[in-house]
C-alpha cells in the first residue's frame, strides 16, 4: 500500500521549490543549473528546499535551456584490449573518471583502433551527444585536432598534438607531462654513476610525442650516441623485452639502459636475467612513468622517472569544464592552456 501511494504521489516542481525557499523560479533554475548570478543566502534556501522536497531537475528540460549533455568523450588511439591491460591508461582513465564525476559528467569512452574510427568518432561527436572530449595517444598527423576544431567541440588533449611533420599542432589545449626533461634525468643519473655504455629502448614512431621527446632527451646528455644503442618498441612488456634482446646481441657490453616506458623496463629486466645479466651490477636500469604496480614489483625495484599520471588525468578534466565554460562567453579569446607536468626522479635498487 506504501508502494502505491509513492507511485502515485505527485512530485515536487520547480515552483514548489521556489514557493518552499520564497524565491522566484528564475533564481531556483540558476541554482540548479550552477549559474553564479544569485546571492549565497538564496542559493542556501534554494539548496534547503530542494533537500526537503526530494527536487529532482528534470534533466531533458535542463539540457534544452543549458545546452549540456552532462556527458564527455575520451577518446583513445589504442586498441580496446591494450588500453585495459596497460597500468599507465587504467591510471590515467581513473584520474579522468574520478574530476568528471566530481563535476556531474560522466565519460564515455571511445577508441580508435580501425581505419573507419575516425570518421564513427567524428560523426558522434558532431552529433551533440557531449559537452566536451578528451582525447589521448593520438599520433603525429591525427586528423582527430582539426575535426574538433572544427566542430567547435571543447577539447583537451593527453600529449601536445601534432602534425604529419612533427611540429606542434596550434590553438589546442593539451596536458603533457616533462618527457623530454624527465629523459634527461634518468640519463644524466646513469652518466653520474659512472655507465658508459648506455643504451635506450625508445617508444614508436608513429606514437604521440612523448617517444620523441624521450628520445631526444636521451639524446641530450649524451650527444655522440651510437645508432645501434637505440631500439625502438611499442610500449608494451613484450616489445621492451624483444627490444632489450636486439640490444644485447649488437652490443653485448652495454652496462646500462634508459627504457621509456616501466612496462617496457619490465620486460628488459626479464630478458636481462634470462641473458645472465646482474641488475644494477652489469646493467643499471631506468624506466619512465613510476607505475607504482610496476614500478615497485619488478626484480629488483625500479628506478624511474616518476610523473602524475592520475593527476594529469584530473587536470585534463578540470581543463576541459574551464573550456565548455569558455565557450558559453561569447567573444571570449582567450588562448588555449597548455600544461606541461614536472617530472623528478625516483631511485630504486635497479640504478
Amino acid at each position: 500500500m506504501v508502494l502505491t501511494q509513492r507511485s502515485n504521489a505527485r512530485r515536487p516542481t520547480l515552483e514548489d521549490v521556489a514557493r518552499w525557499s520564497g524565491v522566484s523560479k528564475s533564481t531556483v533554475s540558476r541554482v540548479v543549473n550552477g549559474e553564479l548570478k544569485v546571492s549565497a543566502e538564496a542559493a542556501v534556501r534554494v539548496r534547503e528546499a530542494i533537500s526537503a522536497l526530494g527536487y529532482v531537475p528534470n534533466q531533458a528540460a535542463r539540457q534544452l535551456v543549458t545546452r549540456r549533455t552532462g556527458a564527455v568523450a575520451v577518446v583513445a588511439s589504442q586498441p580496446e584490449n591494450r588500453l585495459f591491460l596497460d597500468p599507465y591508461f587504467d591510471c590515467l582513465l581513473r584520474g579522468i573518471r574520478g574530476e568528471l564525476a566530481r563535476h556531474g559528467a560522466q565519460a564515455l569512452l571511445l577508441f580508435l583502433d580501425e581505419p573507419d574510427d575516425h570518421a564513427r568518432v567524428a560523426d558522434y561527436l558532431g552529433g551533440g551527444h557531449v559537452d566536451g572530449a578528451i582525447l589521448f595517444s593520438l599520433r603525429p598527423g591525427d586528423r582527430l585536432p582539426e575535426m574538433v576544431d572544427r566542430l567547435g567541440l571543447p577539447a583537451v588533449f593527453g600529449g601536445r598534438p601534432l602534425l604529419h611533420d612533427g611540429a606542434p599542432a596550434h590553438g589546442q589545449a593539451y596536458v603533457d607531462g616533462d618527457n623530454r626533461g624527465g629523459a634527461r634525468q634518468a640519463v644524466r643519473h646513469l652518466v653520474d654513476l659512472g655507465r658508459e655504455r648506455i643504451a635506450t629502448v625508445a617508444g614508436p614512431y608513429d606514437q604521440e610525442n612523448s617517444a620523441a621527446d624521450r628520445l631526444a632527451g636521451y639524446r641530450d646528455i649524451l650527444l655522440d650516441t651510437a645508432p645501434h644503442l637505440v631500439e625502438r618498441a611499442d610500449y608494451t612488456r613484450q616489445g621492451g623485452a624483444d627490444a632489450m634482446a636486439a640490444l644485447i646481441d649488437r652490443h653485448p657490453d652495454l652496462d646500462a639502459v634508459f627504457v621509456a616506458s616501466d612496462l617496457m623496463a619490465s620486460g628488459a629486466l626479464q630478458v636481462l636475467r634470462e641473458r645472465g645479466r646482474r641488475v644494477p651490477e652489469d646493467v643499471a636500469v631506468v624506466g619512465f612513468d613510476d607505475l607504482v604496480a610496476i614500478s615497485e614489483s619488478t626484480h629488483p625495484p625500479l628506478t624511474t622517472v616518476h610523473q602524475d599520471v592520475g593527476g594529469m588525468g584530473r587536470l585534463m578534466a578540470r581543463l576541459l569544464f574551464g573550456r565548455t565554460e569558455q565557450g558559453t562567453r561569447e567573444g571570449d579569446t582567450s588562448e588555449a592552456p597548455a600544461v606541461v607536468v614536472p617530472t623528478r626522479l625516483v631511485v630504486r635498487e635497479s640504478a
